[in-house]
């Protein structure tokens, strides 16, 4: 049995505060509590009975078949988490021991290390490596600034070249917030510095939430941060599913730049044969979460835990190529029918980016560094890829928190920074809206690669509230009517502590910040 480790005693590098609704928490990264999965949420209107979800799904299910992800599950399980444990300690700068306590649940999970071999942390070579007995040895290696990627089987190496990417901008330390860490002097006035005080305390409250990192920010200026010990403002931290924000914030940039249209239909080449119906799916049914794609995904409904290993986890440890992976699925259901929480439609917005910026000849794995993070400030991103260099932004990226409230702080802005537009007009709105298929269920609670507060899953926030949500508790939550940002990470460890402290941070920032608009 591992032992617990307290975590004031981790040696590791940033960040600071929020988790929210314990039931919330694990959708981000695909855990099973789904708010929209059956069960009211807790706090606000009752959702769909799950009865309900499944018998719609199935009056529009199309009679296509379901091939399982293949390969064995402790392999696949495995994988995960030498990946993570890579990634942990060779990006984040974690202890292999905390790591391995703390981290990666995910597509590691905790119950299951215990089946394997201690890991080995190869320094030199940049790589962990976990046996399984009478099995195989997983690698997981850094590959660069495209993080850690566990190699395919019988590889000693992936099937791209790994490429440099650093932020072209002055060190962060020289210039002043946003474009850098340099806070002003002044601040905005007009709040409760004392309940913004105890609310950025309240997520650290609870040592068992294992809280990294919590920053607010009001009017675009940053009025409260903190750190566990260990971890600073630069410290890019396990972020999951927060990714898939960073994967319509980059579809967006491509519409801005004329590359796409939302209500076009997606130009996957895998569906461009005659009479393939998958060609009726728009790029806005992608990023809605409604593509209709058949996988079996831990937020289904009717997922049952003792099947087949499921492909929304596989997306991250199967070792292939995830792009025609996703794009090789059938349809289920008709497009813009039915909403489901699934890896295929993040994973095809990634596709569909790198096919537009290798279209016109740019360097994909620069791509958003270059024409997303270096706009904005943000130098700490790591994005993460598979064996063939396409990007796994849906879950496996590391950044800092105050680099997650920069790209808050752009939505917040309707997508404008620094006079210039990155995202085009109404794309906010866009995101931050019920998605058709979401609401045809009754869950107002999902929009374009965002979650809703729709049904009050954040009793103290308006309905108009939306945010980034990620596996262990990581938030990014955008509250425009107080021009709010907020930012919680944390380990997968204290996940289900991590709400009441949340909930209660929140509570205090709304009772401290006045409406602004």
């Amino acid at each position: 049995m591992m032992k617990r480790l307290p975590p004031f005693s981790l040696p590791a590098r940033t960040v600071a505060l929020v988790l929210a609704a314990g039931a919330l928490a694990a959708c981000g990264g695909g855990g099973s509590n789904d708010p929209g999965a059956g069960n009211p949420d807790g706090s606000g209107a009752p959702l769909p009975a799950r009865e309900a979800l499944i018998a719609r799904a199935k009056g529009l299910e199309l009679n296509t078949p379901y091939v399982p992800p293949p390969g064995d599950v402790l392999e696949h399980q495995t994988a995960g988490y030498a990946k993570t444990l890579c990634s942990a300690v060779f990006i984040t700068g974690l202890d292999p021991e905390v790591a391995a306590e703390s981290v990666g649940y995910f597509t590691g999970p905790y119950a299951q290390r215990t089946r394997v071999g201690k890991p080995v942390v190869d320094r030199e070579r940049r790589e962990v490596r976990i046996a399984i007995p009478g099995g195989p040895t997983l690698v997981a290696r850094q590959h660069g600034s495209q993080g850690c990627t566990t190699l395919p089987p019988g590889q000693d190496s992936v099937f791209f070249t790994p490429k440099a990417v650093r932020s072209t901008l002055p060190d962060a330390g020289t210039l002043p917030w946003p474009m850098g860490d340099v806070l002003p002097i002044e601040v905005p006035t007009g709040y409760d510095t004392g309940r913004v005080a105890q609310a950025v305390d309240a997520p650290f409250s609870l040592l068992d939430a294992y809280t990294t990192a919590f920053v607010v920010t009001y009017k675009g200026k940053i009025i409260g941060e903190r750190y566990m010990r260990g971890i600073t403002r630069t410290t890019p931290l396990e972020s999951w599913s927060m990714g898939k924000s960073v994967v319509a914030t980059l579809m967006g940039v491509l519409v801005r730049q004329g590359e796409y249209k939302l209500d076009q239909p997606a130009p996957i080449p895998e569906w461009q044969s005659a009479g393939d119906p998958r060609q009726q799916i728009r790029i806005a049914d992608i990023l809605h979460m409604s593509s209709g794609l058949r996988i079996k995904a831990p937020d289904d409904p009717d997922f049952d835990p003792t099947g087949t290993y499921p492909d929304h986890t596989y997306l991250y440890t199967g070792r292939v190529n995830s792009f025609n992976y996703a794009a090789t699925r059938p349809q289920q259901w008709p497009p813009n029918t039915v909403g489901r929480y699934r890896n295929t439609d993040p994973v095809l917005a990634s596709y569909l980016v790198r096919l537009a910026v290798e279209k016109r000849g740019e360097d994909y794995l620069a791509f958003p560094q270059r024409h997303l993070f270096d706009k904005i400030g943000i130098r700490s991103m790591v994005m993460e890829t598979d064996p063939y260099g396409n990007f796994l932004t849906q879950g496996y990226e590391y950044m800092a928190a105050r680099d997650w409230a920069r790209l808050g702080n752009l939505y917040l802005q309707d997508g404008v920074w620094n006079g210039e537009r990155i995202l085009p007009e109404g794309f906010v709105n866009f995101v931050s809206t019920v998605a058709p298929a979401w609401a045809a269920d009754k869950r107002p609670i999902y929009g374009g690669f965002f979650w809703l507060n729709g049904t009050g899953a954040f009793p103290a926030l308006p309905t108009s509230a939306y945010y980034m949500l990620g596996a262990g508790g990581q938030y990014t939550i955008i509250v425009p009517s107080h021009d709010l940002v907020v930012v919680r990470m944390g380990f997968d460890k204290g996940e289900r502590f991590a709400g009441a402290g949340l909930q209660r941070a929140l509570t205090l920032l709304m009772e401290g910040l006045p409406r602004t608009r």
